[in-house]
Order: structure tokens, then C-alpha cells, then sequence
């Protein structure tokens, strides 16, 4: 069994009176159906796909936020079936708590997943973590202080430092400039390869996908939508954008999933 088993999941949603649906019965809506991932533990996997066929809905029910229809989820083991710090998500909306410090946002996950360890040990931790992000220097700041770039820094250091056994990425970077995207793309990347956390990430790019990418699974147009296939990422690590994108497997890579999208609208 993989890491990371999700196991021909489907998705229903209720209807509202009056409108059609396209499920089962005429009360519900599929936006999803039969999808099955194999995820190896320290496996860097991003789904990519067009609005509506479901990438956020199949990531929340990975965190325990939603509930599948049909099928599972079962991580090292045990199946989910709600929400857990060894699932750690990390939104495009930043979601920092704005009353707290950059350093008290990580802190209180540090806490919240080693209720045992002392106050040292846990600023330590918490530091390491804000020092890998680049973020010590705005420990103090609460996140209205903050640039776009730098809050998302936050949420990904205290994803990182609960070191859950995924890390689920909903589109993280959609709200920040594409210069910032950039430099915070390869901070992920360094702290993806010095941590070996399993990694499942959902986004719109192509180039960032392929840059950040083992996997890259493709889903097809909603409603009903269905795992198309998935991708291998054969160009050797590390990477930096300013030289993969020359290679001829990244050319070819993005041809193939650009093609895709394309004939799937």
C-alpha cells in the first residue's frame, strides 16, 4: 500500500429546489467521480485542472473538511475521516490568525502539536522554522504589517513546523505577484527537500506545477469530472525556473498538459 491511498473518491452535492441535477438522482450534483491517487511518502504531487472540476473540493476532503460520497482516503495506514495535525493545509487566503505575531502564528501550531514539550522547546522549533522561511526578522510583526509574499511565508512555516505527514497546498501562491511567486516558489522547494514531507498541492499553472512537481495529475472538465492521468516530472533536482525552462522535458511536459487543458475546454 502507498503512503497515501485515495481510493476511487466521488463527490455529490446537494441541489438547491428547482435545479437539475447530474448525479444519481435529480437532487444532487457530481463534480467528481471514481478518482484514485497512489501518493509515495516524501511525494511531491500537484493536480491541476480548470475551475469546477473539483481540485479545492478533493484536497478538503483530504483534510478532513469535506466528506467523499463514495470511496476513501487512507494515510500511512489509517483512514480520514476528519480533520488532524498530521494534515496541514495551507490556503491561498493566508488564514493567519491577524491578532498575533508572525512568530506567535507558528507558535501556537508548535504547541498545539507537541502539547508535552516545554516553552524553550518550542521557541526553538518555532524559530528554525521562521529562519528557514527567511522570517526572523519579522518575527514581531502581526500579519497586517506584512506583505502578501511574507504571510504566505508564515502560513508555510507553520504548516512545515507541525511537520504534519501531508502537506496539502490549495493554490498558495494565487494571490501573490508572479516576482514574489518566484522566490517563494524555490523557499517551498528547499524546505520540501530538507524536510521530505509528503506534499499534495492543487493549482492553476502549469509552469508551477512542473517546477515543484514528481507528479502532475490532470483532471478533466466538471461536472463528473475524472482523473485523466497522471505525468511524471523527470527533470532532475534542484531546479530553478531561470534554467529548467530551456530543457527540452519541460518544453515537452508543458506542450502536454497545456494540450490537454486546451482540448478539455
Amino acid at each position: 500500500m502507498s503512503f497515501l491511498e485515495i481510493d476511487h473518491v466521488t463527490k455529490h452535492f446537494p441541489l438547491r429546489e428547482g435545479a437539475v441535477g447530474n448525479g444519481h438522482n435529480a437532487d444532487t450534483f457530481c463534480v467528481f467521480e471514481n478518482v484514485s491517487l497512489h501518493i509515495e511518502e516524501g511525494e511531491f504531487l500537484t493536480l491541476v485542472g480548470h475551475s469546477g472540476c473539483g481540485k479545492s473540493t478533493l484536497l478538503n476532503i483530504l483534510a478532513g473538511f469535506e466528506t467523499a460520497s463514495a470511496g476513501g482516503m487512507v494515510l500511512d495506514g489509517r483512514e480520514v475521516v476528519e480533520p488532524s495535525l498530521d494534515r496541514m493545509v495551507v490556503f491561498q487566503s493566508f488564514a493567519l490568525m491577524p491578532w498575533l505575531s508572525a512568530f506567535d502564528n507558528v507558535r501556537i501550531a508548535v504547541r498545539a502539536a507537541h502539547p508535552g514539550w516545554d516553552t524553550g522547546q518550542v521557541d526553538s522549533h518555532t524559530r528554525k522554522y521562521l529562519s528557514m522561511m527567511s522570517l526572523l526578522d519579522a518575527a514581531d510583526k502581526k500579519p497586517a504589517f506584512l506583505s502578501g509574499g511574507m504571510r504566505q511565508r508564515v502560513g508555510l512555516a507553520r504548516a512545515f513546523a507541525v511537520q504534519p505527514k501531508v502537506l496539502l497546498l490549495d493554490e498558495p501562491f494565487a494571490q501573490i505577484d508572479a516576482l514574489t511567486r518566484g522566490v517563494i516558489q524555490q523557499e517551498l522547494m528547499k524546505m520540501w527537500e530538507a524536510t521530505g514531507t509528503t506534499v499534495f498541492m492543487v493549482t492553476h499553472d502549469v509552469d508551477e506545477a512542473i517546477l515543484l512537481s514528481d507528479r502532475v495529475a490532470l483532471m478533466s472538465t466538471g461536472p463528473a469530472a475524472r482523473l485523466a492521468e497522471c505525468l511524471a516530472v523527470e527533470i532532475p533536482r534542484p531546479r530553478r525556473r531561470e534554467t529548467i525552462i530551456d530543457l527540452p522535458e519541460y518544453t515537452r511536459l508543458r506542450n502536454e498538459v497545456l494540450h490537454f487543458l486546451m482540448q478539455a475546454t
